[in-house]
């Protein structure tokens, strides 16, 4: 099982289409920016070089953590001690990945673990942020349900495509 760098590489894009839809005015940008107190001024200020390279950056991290949360065999790599340790890893490892080499890598399991992690990792980090900040339920609801979205397309993305 190889590494594929570039569904990481697209999974980290996809974050930008979904934010260029969900934070558009005629979906959600609009509740988005009066919850959150940004108005068109600020939003025209800031440094956009920096926002959006420093944001595929994060984005890339998030992908590149992705295939341990939803590629099961990451589990029976790890034990071996990584890709480096193929040629010494014992015969039991072989007749796993034999096995169950490609069991449950599809766009449709990866979906699946993507949104689950949304709904009980970004959901709650972000909800405690929020509460902490005093925000809405509005705002700590746009700002969840964008992560739950993308990590369960990222998820789809790098689980499936091999």
């Amino acid at each position: 099982m190889e590494f594929n760098f570039f569904a990481i590489v697209v999974a980290a894009l996809s974050s930008f289409v979904v934010g260029f839809i969900w934070y558009n005015p005629k979906v959600f940008g609009t509740i988005w920016m009066k919850e959150s107190g940004m108005t068109e001024e600020q939003g025209k200020k800031g440094n956009m070089l920096k926002i959006f390279g420093l944001t595929f950056i994060y984005s890339f991290m998030i992908a590149f953590m992705m295939p341990s949360i939803v590629i099961h065999q990451m589990g029976a790599m790890s034990m071996i001690g990584g890709l480096t340790f193929i040629e010494t890893a014992k015969p039991s490892f072989a007749a796993f990945m034999s096995d169950y080499g490609d069991a449950f890598r599809t766009y449709k399991h990866g979906a699946l673990h993507g949104l689950l992690t949304g709904l009980f990792l970004a959901l709650p980090i972000i909800s405690i942020n929020g509460l902490f900040e005093q925000k809405s339920w509005k705002y700590m609801a746009i700002q969840a349900g964008y992560w739950i979205v993308i990590l369960t397309i990222m998820g789809a993305i790098i689980c499936g495509w091999k």
